[in-house]
């Protein structure tokens, strides 16, 4: 399709997922107006650099910018396009569901705008939501707002992304399928010809109604981390068995075609923004319609317990007074985020238990000691973090952690004790000065 027989796009919310959403999409030939309340984001992306740290997105924003503009007026988003994509925050609620409060705001503000337009308009909820939450209340907003029906004049989908913070930009490319929840098949078809062209392959397009699209989306990531925490319980008993190794056994679970080897590694526990809320509203969403969620419930456990893991390991190789570096602060490289990090909840409770820590991080650090406050000591460089400690922690990992020199890690005679858990050093290359130790491979 050449670029003016495309839809226009308007992306609502050019937060870490909306802004490379925006930027994918007009490197792909499409003609993109975002929309924001925050007038930083929206100058920004005129500007033609968001401050947002995501591989990619910056340049793909300066290659783009003859498609790609971004504007605080609502009017102006509908007028310039055909089709919405909302991805605006679903923050978890008290009881553990994800509140739509930002995404009613969106469908009032949207709504007002598609008064004033006539033709086919399609509003696209990309942001995660609960089951059944589409198609009633953010259906009725949208429609109580514009004053139209969801049919004929007004498409409405939901669309949620399966991306990870850090790889945004290439995920949104390079996507495994592409989920569509629609109102009708017009609106289906408008958003499948969208990812058809933005994605660089053609990915298969699994289509159905709302709420089939809504528990997708939910079962896919606590599916997700029920294998990651099944491979973390499996290094927990290889800890305890002599001559076992999770690796091992691992690679043998995950040649299977039923298993397959996709996030079944034994080491630290998942954090971010999605893994650790979607099982809990997972286990919250059967409750409330009297369903039994035990899977999801005993993921959650098993990663919580990650942290006691790793400090109880700790406790074995180094007294209170120690001195320790944990290295990694993000919730997995390539990110700044530090949001449910288990690095972030490991270095507080070893401080907590009298150990003196020093954390580095190459994006987070910052984010990860106004978090932790005076808990811990701030490394100036990463050298400094190795040469200084009694006990190392690699605990995200970063590539920037391969770099370690082992002439960092000599203590006068005394070999340095490595912690691991990711595996991230090459134990060979240290074996002069430290002792480099693996979650799964018989620490106990």
């Amino acid at each position: 399709m050449t670029s003016a027989s495309l839809p226009r796009v308007s992306v609502v919310g050019l937060g870490k997922l909306g802004a490379p959403l925006a930027a994918v999409l007009a490197s792909r030939g499409f003609s993109v107006i975002g929309l924001d309340v925050n007038k930083t984001f929206v100058d920004a992306m005129n500007a033609g650099k968001m401050p947002i740290v995501e591989p990619q997105l910056n340049e793909l924003i300066a290659a783009n910018k003859q498609r790609l503009s971004a504007t605080m007026d609502a009017n102006e988003a509908i007028e310039k396009s055909d089709a919405s994509f909302v991805i605006v925050p679903t923050p978890s609620d008290s009881t553990g569901f994800f509140s739509n409060r930002f995404v009613l705001q969106a469908m009032e503000t949207l709504g007002k705008a598609l008064r004033n337009k006539k033709g086919y308009h399609v509003v696209v909820i990309t942001s995660t939501v609960m089951p059944g939450t589409t198609g009633s209340e953010i259906k009725a907003a949208l429609e109580a707002a514009s004053d139209r029906k969801v049919g004929p004049d007004l498409g409405l989908c939901y669309n949620p992304e399966f991306i990870a913070l850090g790889s945004v930009v290439r995920d949104m490319l390079y996507p495994d399928s592409i989920l569509i929840g629609e109102s009708d098949a017009k609106a289906g078809d408008m958003l499948q010809t969208i990812y058809l062209q933005m994605c660089e392959k053609k990915p298969p397009v699994q289509r159905m109604n709302f709420v089939n699209a809504e528990l997708t989306k939910i079962s896919v990531n606590t599916y997700v981390t029920t294998k990651i925490s099944y491979a973390n319980m499996l290094a927990d008993l290889c800890d305890r068995l002599p001559g076992a190794d999770v690796d091992v056994v691992t690679k043998a679970l995950g040649a299977d075609s039923r298993i397959g080897a996709k996030y079944l590694k034994g080491a630290m526990g998942y954090g971010g923004p999605c893994f650790p809320r979607d099982n809990v509203a997972f286990a919250a969403l059967a409750r409330k319609i009297g369903a039994r969620a035990d899977v999801a419930e005993a993921t959650d456990r098993v990663n919580n317990h990650q942290v006691e893991r790793v400090t109880g390991l700790v406790a074995k190789f180094a007294k209170s007074g120690t001195r320790i570096a944990l290295l990694g602060l993000s919730y997995k490289p390539h990110t700044p985020v530090v949001e449910e990090s288990h690095s972030v909840k490991i270095a507080a409770k070893l401080a907590d238990a009298g150990y003196v820590v020093t954390v580095h991080d190459p994006l987070a650090q910052d984010a990860a000691v106004a978090a932790l406050g005076d808990k811990v000591v701030e490394a100036s460089s990463l050298d400094s973090a190795v040469r200084g400690c009694d006990l190392l922690i690699v605990a995200t990992g970063w590539p920037d952690y391969k770099t370690i020199d082992p002439a960092w890690c000599k203590r006068n005679g005394q070999r340095l004790t490595i912690l691991d858990l990711w595996r991230t050093l090459p134990a060979e290359k240290f074996t002069d000065v430290a002792d480099v130790l693996y979650l799964g491979s018989g620490i106990r």
